[in-house]
């Protein structure tokens, strides 16, 4: 790109190192750069760290973000988007663990918000592009006739798995500065560049639950859960063996908190409908296939059946080879090479081939 256009760029800043560097790139780079920071909930809502706001949408993480607007001479925003996340993200984190699922509520994040909210301010404000901190890469197929999502050079940082959801749309217009590049490098040119985040931490843990604790935001969002989940079956080779607290408490390949069997044992399935917790020894969690729904095409403007793919079924798994067969509108089955341990219906199941992502769902049901 020709410096002289100055084209427009809107950069989401969490506040964090690589977001920061990425603004500072752009800017360097001859962008015209724009800094906005979305405010997504309230501390005093979510409970669990209230007295310490570190994490991103954090008063903290808004102050950095600020800060470092101010060193690159690029305008800062900060956007309340409090009641789009609490219920599009927030309220569907509750909904899928009331069903006896585990979500991942990044993925929605990124949809609903980050590229529906945040997309949608960037627009409004003239921008050409909006950028992220994300480790992953974008290319235009020419003979696909389009925008693809690829791992990101630093395999250990890549976000790719997260972002399976973006429309084309969305993409045509997307910077991943981050994606050529690993982490140390990132930090390096923090400190080229003179920013205050430069040695920050990460946070691994959901934003709004900021203590990892997800059985105490449960219990504060919805008061009389404990009493109207306790004291449920625990059930393993289709014998009652205990008692559990409650089903939303649990997910499939939880270990701790079952009890005392004399060997090790797992969450294996759960069952809403009958507040069933069942479990088993760590065998009973390998399965073949996957019943995926919520498809979205990235790399491929369909599937076809018995394609080969590599597929992850969680952020830290491996990817492995999978046949893929479309079951209807935005529904497919995956059948597994070899079983693979503790698919669990709620999380994202995304399909790649290489480097490049196909599609991806999110995992309705598991297939033996």
């Amino acid at each position: 790109m020709m410096i002289g256009m100055k084209k427009t760029v809107v950069v989401g800043m969490s506040g964090g190192v690589d977001s920061s560097v990425t603004a500072a790139l752009l800017k360097e780079q001859g962008y015209n750069v724009i800094g906005v920071t979305m405010k997504t909930y309230d501390f005093d809502e979510v409970g669990g760290n209230v007295a310490n706001e570190t994490s991103c949408c954090g008063l903290g993480a808004m102050y950095d973000a600020r800060m470092v607007a101010a060193k690159l001479g690029i305008p800062h925003y900060v956007v309340d988007f409090r009641e789009t996340f609490g219920r599009e993200v927030i309220g569907n984190f509750v909904e899928e663990y009331l069903r006896g699922r585990t979500p991942n509520p990044c993925i929605i994040c990124n949809r609903e918000i980050k590229w529906g909210e945040l997309f949608r301010k960037a627009e409004a404000l003239g921008a050409d592009y909006l950028a992220t901190g994300h480790y992953a890469r974008i290319r235009f197929d020419e003979t696909r006739n389009r925008y693809v999502i690829s791992k990101a050079v630093d395999k250990l940082k890549d976000q790719s798995y997260a972002l399976w959801a973006l429309s084309q749309h969305a993409l045509k217009t997307t910077m991943f500065p981050l994606g050529e590049m690993v982490k140390s490098q990132v930090r390096a040119l923090a400190m080229k560049y003179g920013l205050r985040n430069a040695q920050k931490e990460e946070s691994y843990e959901i934003c709004f639950v900021a203590d990892n604790n997800y059985e105490r935001f449960l219990k504060e969002r919805i008061p009389d859960l404990e009493k109207q989940v306790a004291d449920g079956e625990l059930v393993m080779e289709g014998e009652v063996v205990g008692r559990h607290r409650g089903y939303p408490f649990y997910t499939v390949g939880q270990r701790r908190g079952l009890g005392a069997f004399g060997r090790p044992v797992y969450v294996t399935e759960i069952d809403a409908s009958t507040n069933r917790v069942m479990i088993g020894e760590r065998n009973a969690l390998l399965k073949r296939a996957l019943i995926a729904r919520g498809c979205n095409m990235v790399g491929r403007s369909k599937l076809e059946a018995g394609q080969i793919v590599q597929a992850k079924v969680r952020y830290k798994d491996e990817a492995t080879s999978a046949r893929v067969y479309p079951e209807g509108e935005g529904t497919f089955r995956l059948v597994f090479d070899a079983p693979k341990r503790a698919i669990t219906p709620g999380q994202s199941v995304v399909l790649y081939d290489g480097s490049d992502v196909v599609a991806g769902g999110i995992i309705d049901r598991i297939l033996e």
